[in-house]
């Protein structure tokens, strides 16, 4: 506490001159003091909390390295780390323009490009506020990575990544998200709750993910002539578990960070994502073991995080009880709708459609119905219209992008370079050398 108070002093009167050998100190007000030192502490608290988004980037790549295999493990890692290096030049020279600009139809921002809302000493909340932004659009990008594992061109992965951050996640942002800055959206002019992005950020990588694994193909041996569907195990399950608790950490900057404000709407922010993140993953071993015999790993770590993807939609508008159950209902439906696909033939490596399509469209609908502040027909249809807008433009747009990459440059590698591994074929390299060498040696 004495620390806080001595840094928030030094904030002060540094800000205000005063300070020995300043010529001319400025005298401020008590109230005027009081909103600087909130000021300081908004712009803080906002990019600590980016920072924890971003780390949520090396827990997806160790979620989806781990629940692939070895054989592919640099390869995930590369799109991973591409995803967020071009993501982010992406979003700075176009996107969040697009998302955040001034707009008079409520479709897409008109201005803001190249961050040219920011001028040397002018207003610096436009830095801090698109450093929070820059790494949801990369989250939304890299959800696609996982669902398309293990059979993607390196290059073809390049360019539709590349668009997810500068087309297809900005426009639908600026429907819900625009008036957070200079825009104003269709979608939230009717009422629209989506205060950190089941919807925004992970329905649309969800759906996107979909239309990207339906135009891929399953891999190799993943459904036998016969249609029994063959299991393809992760490598490392240690390694997706390190993942998940990276992100479950993460997600304390996603959801409470959304307030941009250091303020104490962000306890109940805090506590709602926490306890949806348990309830789920409870649930979806309850679930596993009731219905395969054993408390599945995977399914579990995937049930915490259909919890978090669920209760971010309405993590500051329901009551800690409701969170349990959004996020209980979140862990059951994650093992259905993985089953459900596995049976019509989308393969989806990781369970990224599952959990971010599925349960972002369900978190978004339970924003509508447990609102602490009241539910009717009306909030619940706008809602609905939100899922239903949401799931038109990103699989649309996400299928159309797959289909051009497809018939141009290619979107899968060969079954050859398949069968050997996207490691050495893509990158002339592999994830675990000894490993192979000792491999090879028993041969």
């Amino acid at each position: 506490m004495k620390l806080f108070i001595f840094t928030a002093l030094a904030i002060l009167f540094h800000s205000t001159g005063v300070w020995a050998g300043d010529a001319a100190p400025t005298v401020l007000s008590n109230k005027e003091a009081i909103d600087l030192v909130q000021t300081h502490a908004d712009y803080m608290w906002t990019l600590i909390a980016a920072a924890l988004v971003f780390f949520m980037q090396a827990g997806f790549a160790m979620v989806e390295a781990g629940f692939t295999r070895a054989k592919n493990a640099v390869n995930i890692m590369m799109k991973n780390l591409m995803d967020f290096s071009m993501g982010a030049l992406a979003y700075w020279a176009v996107g969040f323009g697009l998302m955040f600009g001034a707009t008079t139809n409520g479709w897409f921002g008109t201005t803001g490009f190249f961050l040219s809302d920011y001028t040397p000493g002018g207003d610096p909340w436009v830095l801090a506020f698109w450093m929070f932004q820059v790494v949801f659009a990369a989250t939304a990008a890299t959800i696609v990575s996982g669902a398309m594992a293990e059979r993607t061109k390196f290059t073809s992965y390049l360019v539709y990544s590349v668009f997810v951050s500068l087309i297809i996640y900005p426009i639908f942002g600026s429907w819900a998200w625009g008036s957070l800055f200079h825009g104003g959206g269709w979608l939230e002019n009717l009422g629209f709750i989506d205060f950190a992005g089941s919807t925004v950020v992970h329905s649309v990588g969800g759906w996107i993910a979909l239309a990207g694994a339906i135009v891929l193909g399953p891999r190799l041996g993943k459904y036998g002539k016969d249609g029994k569907i063959r299991p393809i195990l992760g490598h490392n399950m240690p390694l997706a578990a390190l993942g998940v608790f990276i992100l479950w950490l993460g997600w304390f900057g996603f959801n409470p960070g959304s307030t941009t404000a250091a303020n104490t709407d962000t306890a109940l922010i805090f506590v709602n994502t926490n306890l949806a993140a348990c309830a789920g993953s409870i649930m979806a071993m309850f679930v596993t073991w009731i219905k395969f015999g054993k408390p599945d790993i995977g399914m579990s770590l995937n049930g915490a995080l259909a919890g978090l993807v669920a209760i971010t939609s309405p993590c500051a508008t329901v009551t800690p009880g409701s969170a349990i159950i959004i996020g209980a209902i979140a862990g059951v439906i994650v093992v259905f709708s993985v089953v459900f696909f596995d049976k019509i033939k989308i393969d989806d490596p990781v369970g990224a459609i599952s959990v971010h399509g599925m349960n972002g469209a369900w978190g978004t609908l339970a924003a509508g119905i447990f609102n602490m502040g009241g539910t009717s027909l009306h909030l619940i249809g706008v809602q609905a219209l939100g899922i239903v807008a949401c799931f038109a433009w990103a699989f649309t747009m996400g299928f159309i992008l797959f289909k051009v990459i497809d018939k141009t440059i290619g979107l899968r590698v060969t079954p050859e370079e398949e069968m050997e591994g996207l490691d050495f074929t893509e990158h002339g390299n592999v994830a675990y050398p000894d490993f192979e060498v000792s491999t090879y040696s028993q041969k």
